[in-house]
């Protein structure tokens, strides 16, 4: 019996340093850009496509507010084995379409071995890869305008 049933317990998906890891690759690779990279990790993808879910999640987390519109998803249904990385359409119009499917790609080659964290580092290092090309760190004017910290779904 849960005596707290709002406090809710975050689900296993990583054990805390792969967490920590997580979290150090996002705030990495948004040092030298003004972009951002979330991560959005739940059990399951119901009732739609990866990339839809992606989507809405994107916009619910308020992720289409950034000056640039240079924000990006990476999004993870553990259980169901998808995965989808999303960009908001300043970073969409540079990179394009394709570049979205490679990345999710790369990342599934590490989840098929069990290697979640690994995959989505590879992400997040790959993602500030491109918002650098495309979005430069600027000193006078960036600042993190979105959280750090990975997001958990049910």
């Amino acid at each position: 019996m849960n005596l707290f049933p709002w406090k809710k317990k975050e689900p296993d998906f990583f054990t805390e340093e792969e967490k920590a890891q997580l979290v150090a690759a996002i705030q990495k690779a948004e040092q030298r850009t003004s972009g951002e990279v979330r991560v959005f990790v739940e059990s399951r993808c119901k009732f739609m496509d990866a990339a839809d879910r992606a989507q809405e999640l994107f916009f619910m987390l308020g992720m289409d507010k950034t000056a640039e519109r240079n924000g990006t998803l990476i999004y993870l249904a553990v259980k169901d084995k998808q995965a989808a990385v999303y960009g908001d359409e300043g970073i969409h119009q540079k990179v394009g379409a394709q570049y979205w499917k490679d990345e999710v790609a790369k990342m599934m080659l590490h989840f098929r071995k069990e290697h979640l964290a690994d995959g989505m580092c590879q992400g997040i290092t790959d993602l500030g890869e491109a918002l650098v090309r495309h979005f430069p760190f600027d000193r006078q004017t960036d600042k993190n305008e979105l959280p750090d910290e990975i997001v958990f779904g049910k």
